[in-house]
Order: C-alpha cells, then structure tokens, then sequence
C-alpha cells in the first residue's frame, strides 16, 4: 500500500517515543509521576459544566451546527477580546469558532501555502505548527530562539532566498515550551516584517491568561478589570488586522481541554479562507459546548485568577525544589511549563534523558528535541500536579541525577 510522501515526515513523534516509555514504566512497577503533558488537571467550572447540561435536555442542539448557529459564540468571543485588549472585532467576519487553537494552526497552512512554498516557525516550537505545514506540503524554516536573545527570532537573519518564497510566520507568545514573553515592540517589528514581505502573521496565544509578572501590557480602557492582559495581543500591533490572525483556546485558562473549543480573530480574509478549509473538514462542535463557552468568556472570571495562582504557586514549588538540588533554572514569567536545559551530561541527549528517567524513576517529562532542534539540550516540565506531587518529582531526579 503507498501513502502520501507528506506524511514521511510525520512518521517521527517524540512524544510517541514517550508515551511508550511512560507505558513501559507504569508495567514495571513504577509509580507515574507524568509532568510530560501540557493538560491542565484543574476542574472546569460549575456554571460551564451547567450551561452544557442544560443543553443536552434541548433537542433544538442535537443537530449539525453550522456557521449562522455560532452566532452567540462568536460575538461572546468579540465582546472578550474588546474588553481584553480595547480593539473592535466585528464577530460576522473577523471570528471563527474552532475545535481548539491546534485546528488552526494545522488547517490555516493549508489555505495560504502553495507546494514548496516556506513557513518561518519558531524553533523550539508546538509539533502541531510543524504538522501543518508538512500536511499543506510546504517547507519549514526555522527561526532558532536563543536564551541569550530572550527566546526571540531574529527576524534580519531570515536569508532573502527564503523570503522569497515564504508565506507564512507563525509566532507563539508565552511561549510553548521556553515560557518566553514576548513585548509589543517584537510584535510590532514582526507585524512590518510581515507586510513588507507580504507574508501572513500568525499568533498562537492559549496562554494569554497564564502569566505571572506584571507589565505594561495592561489594558486601562478595559470594562472588565480582571479581564485587563498583562500580555499584549498581536492585533495591538496590527490593530487593522491587514496581515494578522490570532488563535485562542478555552483549554487553559478555563479548564476546558477536554470540549474541544477554541476560536479565530483576526483579517476578515483569512478567517473566510479559513472557514472554506473547516467547511470541507468538519462541522462545528455540539451547540452545547459553545453553550458552556460562552459561559466562560461572559461569566465571572475568578477562576481564572484561580488557575493563575495555582500554577504560580506549582512553579516556585518545583523551581525552589530544583534550586535546592542544585539545579538552576530561570523562574519562568508564564505558561504551566518549566524549560530547563539539562546537566552537561545529557546536554546532547534530551530524549535518552527522558526515556532513562521515567524508566528509573517514573518521572515523565517532554524532551527538548520534541520541539524542533534549537530545543535539544533542554527538557520541559509541565505543572499539572499539586506542589507535594511536584517537590517528590523533584526527590525522585535528584537520586536519578546522582
């Protein structure tokens, strides 16, 4: 049987690799600490959770949803990004429900490339930018982030060969997996770059709420104060949406993985190119879930607060944990995720370290190599258990270390 050559490299999936150690471990006897996976362990709210079941005793939802069905999601979508940034969005053409911000990221290459055509992604970046690029037949360059440059692309090193041909930036800011912040001013040189080369701008932006430092950022215009952003958004930078395109998703800052639900904002061109992709895809999700969404976005918002807490809480735990074995790590300023560049034995071999650790100690964590090359020397950790949980890891490497 033959399959298409896009899938070739597709074949290759570190976290593949690991889910198999991990399966390997638990069958030897050892007890899983899985700190691999970015899913967030705390509970979907009481009033999200009653708006979906509410729906399913309405048989007025147990049909397809098609796109004018969305129209009460869409606009809950707009008014949060309004009150959250103070930009206008016109929720009929500049919004677009998705099934999570991965199914644009994976879809949208798909409508702007052309065979051979280049993506610039970030390296280290999220597997799922890879996969759609490949799945659209294109071809990847790499923009290398560096701990010396703020975890940053220098956008002047791009050769003008390949700018030639590219058509696409993918950006992604907190980051997944440094936790790098990015400010307005990076976005803004990313937002010329784009129009001078006629290139699309993507942000990827799931942990737009996940942050802990304080900045500029702050929206004062915003009616909503716990909704102000301590992160700025991509349309600040290109507040005419002539270029730019930005994913969100409920999966973390409301607790909501599991739903499945996610949107676009941004130029009214893009989202209808990408609503004819997902038109000969999929229909949209049960109406049920864009039920309980729009009682995330438009309800009260300390839960949020609460998961922002808890994960800061999770990261000094494990930070001063590492700190106290001798291990120095950056306290990162964002994200669920700890990125920390391994002891010089394993600095060329992220994923032998990961495969040996689980293996020995039942701790799991992503190899850097999982995210692209730039990451390799360097592993992530994600903090989806309680700080006891954690601060125990932590003994279990140490002893591993040893």
């Amino acid at each position: 049987m033959q399959f298409a050559k896009r899938l070739q490299p597709l074949q290759s999936n570190v976290f593949a690799d690991m889910d198999r150690s991990k399966a390997a471990a638990v069958a030897a006897g050892r007890e899983l600490i899985d700190l691999s996976l970015g899913s967030s362990d705390l509970p979907t709210q009481n009033h999200v959770i009653e708006a979906i079941a509410k729906s399913l005793y309405d048989p007025s939802t147990h049909g397809y949803l098609l796109f004018r069905g969305t129209q009460e999601f869409r606009q809950a979508a707009a008014q949060w990004y309004e009150q959250k940034f103070g930009i206008k969005v016109n929720p009929e053409t500049e919004v677009l429900p998705l099934i999570g911000s991965q199914e644009g990221t994976a879809h949208l290459p798909l409508a702007i490339l052309n065979p051979g055509d280049f993506a610039l992604l970030l390296d280290p970046g999220y597997p799922s930018h890879m996969g759609g690029v490949y799945l659209a037949s294109g071809q990847i360059y790499s923009m290398p982030l560096k701990a010396e440059n703020n975890f940053l692309p220098v956008l002047a090193d791009i050769p003008a060969s390949v700018l030639a041909q590219s058509r696409l930036m993918v950006l992604s800011y907190p980051h997944n997996p440094t936790s790098a912040i990015a400010p307005l001013s990076f976005f803004q040189e990313a937002v010329a770059f784009c129009q001078q080369h006629n290139i699309v701008l993507v942000h990827d932006f799931p942990y737009v709420d996940l942050v802990f430092t304080e900045t500029e950022f702050q929206n004062p215009k915003s009616k909503i104060q716990n909704l102000k952003s301590p992160v700025p958004s991509i349309l600040q930078a290109d507040p005419e949406k002539s270029v730019s395109i930005e994913f969100f998703t409920l999966s973390k800052s409301y607790n909501m993985g599991g739903f499945r639900i996610g949107y676009a904002i941004g130029n009214a061109e893009l989202i209808q190119a990408l609503r004819q992709v997902k038109a000969a895809v999929d229909f949209n999700q049960y109406l049920g879930i864009l039920n309980g969404a729009i009682a995330a976005l438009t309800g009260n918002q300390e839960s949020v607060k609460v998961a922002v807490d808890t994960f800061r809480q999770r990261r000094d735990a494990f930070i001063n944990a590492l700190h106290r074995i001798g291990w120095n790590v950056p306290t990162p300023p964002a994200t669920m995720y700890i990125w920390a560049k391994l002891p010089t034995k394993w600095s060329n071999n992220s994923i032998e370290f990961c495969t040996e650790l689980v293996k020995k100690t039942g701790v799991a964590a992503s190899p850097g190599a999982g995210f692209g090359k730039a990451g390799e020397g360097y592993v992530r950790f994600a903090l989806v258990q309680e700080p006891k949980i954690l601060e125990m890891a932590v003994e279990r490497i140490a002893e591993f270390l040893k």
